[in-house]
């Protein structure tokens, strides 16, 4: 499981009914969750003291909104389990066994690439460049720091240890290695796991792809609703 930093929003895992670790984006929920709350003040006030057509126009605008807001924010989620990787994206689930996978690509989206060709995007681990920035100015922070350290202490003796303030010896690592923001950590586990497990017998079989209905439905109905109240006038 991965560890979180507070410093940089990530995706959190935590442990679903079935024990696979899962990621989600916690600025995304709590952005989804704020949207919400304004749609339904917002669409409760348009129906309780609108007048005329108002409150089903309201009303039609909500069963549109509603699901799309839910679809893109606190929708997405990535299980990670030891035989397949199920991505829950905006519009489909995405079910992928190690032995199907041919990479974990990252570039501006965190992608899964499988061995038919067929892309599928994280959208629960999104990348973040800014948190990217941030990991590598806070690498070269610890770099200079341990070049500096090394420098005073007059370098590593023979056991791998350096001297520490008492005059003694600290045997714990100048840098615990290199720094990495959170998403790309989750990158790293999910292509270890990936490795370690892509040729077990368990993790073979074919990629199912279901369209998430329970979105598109009530998301299309609200459009269609939406298009009649306009068009009536």
């Amino acid at each position: 499981m991965t560890s979180p930093e507070p410093q940089s929003p990530a995706p959190q895992p935590s442990e679903s009914e079935s024990g696979d670790r899962v990621h989600r984006s916690v600025p995304a929920i709590a952005g989804g969750a704020m949207l919400l709350a304004i749609a339904a003040w917002i669409g409760i006030d348009a129906v309780i003291n609108g007048e005329g057509r108002t409150p089903w126009l309201a009303l039609a605008v909500l069963l549109l909104v509603v699901p799309l807001v839910v679809a893109f924010t606190l929708r997405p989620a990535v299980f990670v389990g030891h035989d397949r990787l199920r991505i829950r994206n905006p519009w489909r689930i995405v079910v992928v066994p190690w032995g199907q996978v041919a990479s974990l690509r990252s570039a501006y989206s965190n992608e899964v690439l499988t061995g038919s060709g067929a892309k599928y995007q994280l959208w629960a681990v999104p990348v973040s460049l800014r948190a990217r920035k941030k990991a590598a100015r806070r690498e070269m922070r610890a770099t200079a720091q341990a070049r500096r350290q090394m420098g005073q202490d007059g370098g590593r003796g023979a056991s791998g240890t350096r001297p520490g303030l008492g005059g003694g010896f600290d045997a714990g690592p100048v840098s615990d290695g290199p720094v990495r923001a959170e998403t790309d950590r989750i990158m790293d586990d999910l292509r270890a796991l990936h490795e370690d497990r892509r040729e077990a017998a368990s993790a073979q079989g074919e990629v199912t792809v279901r369209w998430a209905w329970e979105i598109l439905g009530p998301a299309a109905a609200g459009a269609v609703l939406v298009l009649v109240l306009v068009a009536v006038g």
